[in-house]
């Protein structure tokens, strides 16, 4: 508990949160006891997205052996706080995925803090649970069934007689929400299945069959030696076993056991780079406006993925010192790290909102006294809320690593790399047609994927894993709006 780890990550975390506590004191005239604990709610919340989400990002890497935790840690802590300082939105929403019109109420501003601090303690107390228990969920679900059932109670609370707050509640969004509990594994899984079945039936099952007549040769000269005597053999028999010998070598010399990783390979590693770096520039760096049009992306595209054509290409080059099945090993290790670490700065970009969005929202009104529709995120926010996501990997994560690096069904380095790439594929895919998914339930239905091909998925434990789904939203919901209620009466509104 007391490791040299634990005090140092530990010790990072506070330290960040201790700096960013007085910043915050300079930067509000008053209102700091609700600064302290609106603070509090928001790391928390932070600090349960990286037990959860990011540990779920890292599973498969940490399954396969390809990286330890702790290096997984410490590629999180680059990639993870690099995509949110990088790639972060420097404005929020204030009110995520309109789920619920407060146009039409009117009310006290304060009661709004109320209501997003609520949503923060909320999610964050169910991703808590979920990471405990193992299971992986969407954070982004968690924060918008928080938000849903804070803004229900308040306008519980402000709508006048005869009215219904139900009416202002964006259904259609919900209906979304709901679509991709199904679509969104579907889809993962779906993506995974076949980018494993090539995988596995050009590179895998050569190997194996290039190992076994291997063997066979292998056998078939200790028989040849085991039965050929040099003293008696006669002339006549010592050339025909000569013959066969130097026939048997030039069958083994001829048997090419790298040409499948030679010439496969490259290829799934063209394809990865194409849609890592798809990815991260049409998702990851959507926030950064690099000035680039969709021409000039798939150019930069076509040239990544021809340098780690070539890159990759070079390297089994060099490996034939290993075996084939050695080598596919090494060779899809490295490449998984590559696709890992795209999680990860995707991750930071995006869903690190999920925690700063409603906590901008906080301190902008307590900086203002009123609504805006959009709200400054400071730097130095971004960056704690990051400092609390890496936290809460080291601290809470191993659970989540652990149901989804070996629980759901067994990875190695190419399977790993067969569902982070599928996922990665429909997450592009969505993102340029604009559909509502997770990248949780993506990945863990790309992970179902492998262990379909495989044959020895854990169905059992995917069943509570997608009754935790379906709860996710109602379970935040239920609770935000009672903690709305409860900072309500606390605060004296």
């Amino acid at each position: 508990m007391f490791s040299r780890d634990n005090l140092f990550f530990g010790g990072i975390f506070v330290l960040m949160t201790t700096i960013f506590m007085v910043w915050g004191f300079n930067y509000l005239a008053n209102n700091h006891t609700l600064f302290i604990i609106a603070t509090l709610f928001g790391i928390f919340m932070a600090f349960n997205i990286g037990g959860n989400d990011v540990a779920n990002s890292f599973g498969t890497s940490v399954g396969a052996k390809t990286l330890t935790v702790k290096q997984a840690l410490m590629i999180a802590s680059i990639f993870e706080l690099g995509g949110a300082m990088l790639a972060g939105a420097a404005v929020t929403d204030t009110i995520r995925k309109g789920i619920v019109d407060i146009s039409a109420m009117d009310f006290d501003p304060m009661l709004f803090v109320f209501v997003m601090m609520g949503s923060l303690l909320s999610a964050g107390t169910w991703l808590l649970y979920a990471s405990r228990k193992g299971y992986p969920v969407s954070t982004t679900h968690a924060i918008v069934g928080g938000i849903l059932g804070g803004s229900i109670a308040l306008g519980y609370v402000t709508m006048q007689a005869g009215e219904s707050v139900f009416g202002l509640v964006h259904w259609d969004q919900i209906t979304k929400i709901a679509i991709s509990w199904v679509v969104s594994p579907i889809l993962g899984g779906m993506a995974s299945y076949g980018i494993y079945w090539y995988l596995k039936r050009n590179i895998l099952d050569y190997n194996d069959a290039v190992e076994a007549h291997m063997n066979s040769i292998k056998e078939q000269l200790s028989a040849l030696k085991a039965s050929h005597n040099e003293e008696t053999a006669t002339s006549e028999e010592k050339a025909a076993y000569q013959n066969q010998v130097h026939e048997l070598n030039r069958l083994k010399k001829k048997q090419n056991a790298f040409y499948a990783l030679r010439t496969h390979a490259p290829i799934a590693a063209a394809f990865g780079t194409a849609m890592i770096a798809g990815m991260l520039l049409f998702k990851g760096l959507k926030n950064a406006h690099l000035g680039l049009d969709d021409t000039q992306i798939f150019v930069l595209l076509a040239v990544l993925s021809t340098l780690m054509y070539g890159v990759v290409y070079a390297i089994i080059k060099v490996m034939h010192k290993d075996t084939p099945h050695k080598a596919t090993m090494r060779v899809f290790s490295m490449l998984q790290v590559l696709t890992a670490s795209s999680f990860a700065f995707s991750h930071g970009a995006n869903d690190i909102a999920n925690a700063i969005g409603p906590f901008a929202a906080i301190i902008d009104i307590l900086a203002t006294g009123q609504i805006n529709a959009e709200s400054p995120v400071p730097v130095i926010a971004m960056a704690t809320f990051g400092v609390a996501l890496v936290a809460g990997l080291w601290f809470i994560g191993k659970e989540v690593i652990d149901t989804v690096g070996s629980r759901i069904t067994e990875i190695f380095p190419v399977t790993g790399f067969a569902a982070e790439l599928g996922a990665t594929l429909v997450i592009l895919l969505a993102t340029k047609m604009g559909i509502p998914v997770s990248s949780t339930h993506i990945l863990v239905g790309a992970i179902i994927g492998i262990g379909m091909l495989n044959r020895n998925a854990n169905w059992a434990l995917m069943r509570p894993i997608a009754m935790a789904w379906i709860i996710t939203l109602p379970a935040s919901a239920i609770m935000a709006a009672l903690f709305f209620f409860i900072l309500k009466i606390v605060f004296g509104y």
